[in-house]
């Protein structure tokens, strides 16, 4: 008895064990997300509210277990919001944001995701930064006891948990270490929530027949291979992919959000200078008195141009949202580092910029961005009169006995801070030149560009707004008499920066105001802009070009010409060369090259090199066009197609050599004609010595032609193959050369059948006939290519003209039958040849003479060179239009 009564016992001990697993394993899971998370945070705050938040959360879905479900979700929103303002009004009072709940908790709902994705690491737990944690928290809390403890699906109601770490774990990013420990206990706890819970009801299968038994523990077991396979398939297929994401770097989300940025009023805060220094009694800043040692005045750094284009010097900062700590800079072995602490009020100063001592590690009484690279900070709401805000400073100070010796860093990191836009001036060239030259150091070449502008240029309130290149020229070079060498701290600092960077230096520009270190009202005239140069070793030093003294400044004409002298012409010397010197010759003198040479050579290179490159990609796009016009006339279509093709391949080739097939030739006088080169063209003396007719006597008209010259009618045989005349051996003069090329052409007798078969019955071609047509043309088109000079080999394969020559082809008129017409391009039927005209010699052309384009006078009528073979057909033109050439 007392056995069973201890049996009974203890169940009842153990059921509420280990129903408590569950819910402790759940607000356990959403704690280890917070504690992933906070590791970005500057503090522990992050941690503790989302473990509140989790407890919380599960505790308020056990607690309802018993209450209908619809009534679970209105009672735990309440909670959550009773929560959430707690909590907000905790992290508030941890970053001293002084505003009230009301207006905290609004703002911090509306932007807490995109403040939370641009925030600085480490992120400070401000009501913006931990609202989205909390909130998720709760909600995962909630839905995970719905499920898991209602509804008795524990694996299932792990999901929530697990999606809030898997977030956690992606807002982290590379931010932080891998976070090995944390997963491993989720993976524990996860385990130990499925080992202690168990189906609330079941079947005992001892009161179950036997084979009713068997075949339920057979479909088990089943299911459990099964599934088995199914986790080793998936661990096989997505196992490389796990492995390599763990040894990968994570994704930052940070890069998808853009950050806050500055409005046009900040990007250039240069362009306000000259309008501070014309209302040098507004009150901009008041501060109050900074430990600065001996010094009366303390430097506060507004903004940092980095970048310049040849017309405005801008910011290119990168602000993102940060907390109170900032984070530090790196310490440089060789400068001096104190601690400067500044209370700032803002009065008129305008924008979002806000002006402190570089560089800050410490801001309180106000939300702000800021900028590691440059450190400077921006308020992302506009400023007020009113604000408030008081800033820690690390302020280094380099050795400048180091500065000397030091050099400037090399590499690609410092290439944005060399770089300008194009179209610098070349006197501003030719001027950085001249103080680069004899400076080979770096610090050398600061100082002289510096002592350049404090000694040549005066500094005024009154001068215009500018520092593109057009404005820097003319504070530079411009007659004083006309506004020109006066400028304000604007046109001094772009000027060093610009002269700089030309001549090798890392350079920037600064703006920022000169405020009393005993404290005081900081106003438009203490407004100052100044270059700074960076050195291996030392960071960033600033340099004062500004004049040192009042005593009116030296002319620039004095040490810098703007404009280069033109060298004097100089005379031939008509006497020869002598090794010996000249006692009264002058040393010789090297003219100095004008620097505008050098780009316009730089600029006809440029040009020149673009019309090759245009000309070549033509001449490519032509030989591409013309070799896939050769395939498809030589290679697609129906064999008569194929054919015709061939034909208007053979004239294009007579075309491009220069002998343009007649119209009134049949196909077989046509290969006849082009069987025979024609010798190439005279020059024109020797033509003009040939041909021109006897000169008349003086004071003689209508004397006879000498009979010594060759009589001036034309050969009926090629002129350079006949023999010489009496006349000419007797004048002494030799005869023209032969300058026929020897050797046979390919033959065209296939050409020939198929094209008079596939112009007088085109079904008869065959493709055996298109082939050899084919084959005979590019035989015939190559030998009369390779027999051109080198030149007009090269012209023969760019050639445009085959691509336009055959474009309006004949077509069947209406009423015709397209099987009785031939292929387009084919000779038509022989009715379409005139016959002989009217006084038409009937002796063929002389081949030697020149074309009728190129001789003078009247075109004679075309002679027709004999009977025409039977059978053929006769060529009216390749394109059935007009001649064939």
């Amino acid at each position: 008895m007392v056995r069973l009564a201890r049996d009974a016992v203890v169940p009842r001990m153990v059921r509420p064990a280990r129903a408590a697993v569950v819910p402790l394993m759940l607000a356990g899971l959403i704690a280890l997300s917070g504690l992933v998370l906070g590791r970005i945070y500057a503090d522990g705050l992050l941690a503790q509210l989302v473990a509140g938040a989790a407890v919380l959360s599960v505790g308020a879905g056990v607690a309802a277990s018993r209450l209908p479900s619809w009534s679970v979700a209105p009672g735990s929103v309440l909670l959550l919001a009773g929560y959430t303002a707690g909590a907000l009004a905790v992290a508030a009072n941890r970053a001293d944001i002084r505003e009230p709940l009301p207006e905290v908790l609004p703002d911090a709902l509306v932007n807490g995701i995109p403040r939370l994705l641009t925030a600085m690491i480490p992120v400070e737990a401000t009501p913006d930064t931990v609202v989205v944690p909390v909130i998720a928290a709760w909600l995962a809390g909630l839905a995970g006891t719905e499920i898991a403890v209602r509804a008795g699906r524990v694996l299932l109601g792990c999901l929530p948990a697990a999606a809030l770490y898997a977030g956690a774990l992606y807002v982290v990013g590379p931010n932080a270490a891998a976070a090995g420990w944390p997963t491993l206990l989720f993976a524990v706890a996860v385990v130990a929530g499925l080992a202690v819970s168990r189906p609330r009801s079941g079947t005992d299968l001892r009161d179950v027949p036997a084979p009713t038994r068997t075949a339920v523990r057979g479909r088990a077991l089943a299911g459990a291979a099964a599934g088995l396979a199914v986790v080793v398939g998936l661990i096989a297929l997505v196992g490389p992919w796990v492995s390599g994401q763990v040894s990968a770097t994570p994704v930052d989300p940070r890069r998808y959000v853009e950050p806050p940025q500055v409005d046009s009023l900040d990007e250039s805060p240069l362009n306000r200078i000259s309008g501070w220094a014309l209302n040098p009694d507004q009150r901009l800043l008041q501060v109050e008195p900074m430990p600065a040692g001996r010094e009366t005045s303390v430097r506060l750094r507004l903004a940092v141009l980095s970048d310049y284009d040849g017309v405005t010097w801008r910011v290119g900062a990168t602000y993102r949202n940060a907390g109170r700590v900032l984070p530090p800079q790196p310490a440089l072995p060789d400068v001096a580092v104190d601690q400067v602490r500044q209370d700032i009020t803002i009065a008129e100063l305008t924008g979002r910029l806000l002006p402190v001592v570089p560089t800050p590690t410490e801001v309180t009484g106000a939300r702000v961005a800021y900028d590691p690279a440059t450190g400077t900070l921006i308020r992302p709401e506009k400023l007020q009169k009113g604000v408030r805000y008081a800033v820690t400073s690390a302020r280094q100070t380099p050795d400048l006995n180091l500065l000397p010796a030091a050099d400037t860093p090399p590499g690609d990191t410092v290439t944005r801070y060399l770089t300008v836009g194009a179209g610098v001036p070349d006197s501003v060239e030719r001027l950085a030149d001249q103080l680069a030259d004899g400076n080979g150091a770096a610090f050398d070449r600061a100082v002289a560009i510096e002592e350049f502008l404090a000694e040549h240029y005066r500094k005024v309130s009154d001068a215009p707004s500018g520092h593109a290149y057009p404005n820097l020229s003319f504070f530079l070079f411009g007659p004083r008499n006309r506004g020109g060498q006066v400028g304000t701290s604007e046109q001094f600092a772009a000027s060093f920066a610009l002269l700089a960077r030309l001549t090798g230096l890392p350079s920037r520009v600064v703006v920022g105001f000169d405020a009393p270190a005993a404290g005081g009202t900081v106003t438009g005239a203490d407004a100052v802009a100044w270059p700074e140069i960076l050195f291996e070793d030392l960071g960033w030093v600033a340099f004062d070009p500004l004049p040192k003294s009042k005593e009116p400044p030296r002319p620039v004409e004095e040490d810098f010409t703007p404009k280069p002298s033109t060298p004097p012409p100089t005379t031939p010397d008509a006497t020869p060369p002598s090794d010996e010197p000249s006692a009264s010759a002058a040393p010789p003198v090297l003219a100095a090259v004008p620097d505008g040479g050098a780009p316009a050579v730089l600029v006809a290179g440029g040009a020149s090199g673009s019309v090759l490159l245009v000309l070549a990609g033509v001449a490519l796009a032509v030989v591409l066009m013309r070799r896939s016009q050769r395939r498809r006339r030589l290679v697609e279509g129906a064999p008569h197609d194929r054919i015709a093709g061939a034909w208007l391949e053979f004239t294009d080739a007579l075309r491009l050599a220069g002998r343009p097939v007649p119209r009134y030739l049949a196909a077989t006088e046509a290969a006849a004609f082009a069987s025979v080169l024609p010798p190439p063209p005279e020059g024109i003396l020797r033509r003009g010595l040939r041909l021109r007719p006897a000169a008349p006597r003086p004071g003689r008209a209508g004397s006879a032609p000498d009979p010594a010259l060759p009589d001036a009618a034309p050969h009926p045989g090629p002129p350079d193959t006949a023999p010489p005349t009496e006349e000419e051996a007797g004048t002494g003069r030799r005869p023209a050369p032969d300058r026929t090329v020897a050797g046979p052409l390919p033959p065209l007798d296939e050409l020939v059948a198929g094209v008079n078969i596939a112009g007088f019955a085109p079904a008869a071609a065959d493709a055996d006939q298109a082939d050899r047509a084919a084959a005979q043309v590019v035989a015939y088109a190559d030998a009369l290519r390779e027999r051109r000079p080198r030149w007009r080999q090269l012209w023969w394969q760019v050639h445009p003209g085959p691509l336009y020559w055959h474009r309006r082809t004949a077509h069947p008129g209406p009423g015709t039958e397209p099987a009785a017409a031939p292929p387009a391009g084919l000779p038509g039927p022989p009715a379409a040849y005139p016959g002989p005209q009217p006084n038409q010699s009937p002796t063929p052309p002389d081949p030697g003479l020149e074309s009728a384009a190129a001789r003078p006078g009247p075109e004679p009528a075309p002679a027709r060179p004999g009977p025409r073979a039977s059978g053929d057909a006769p060529v009216t033109g390749v394109d059935g239009a007009g001649p064939a050439g």
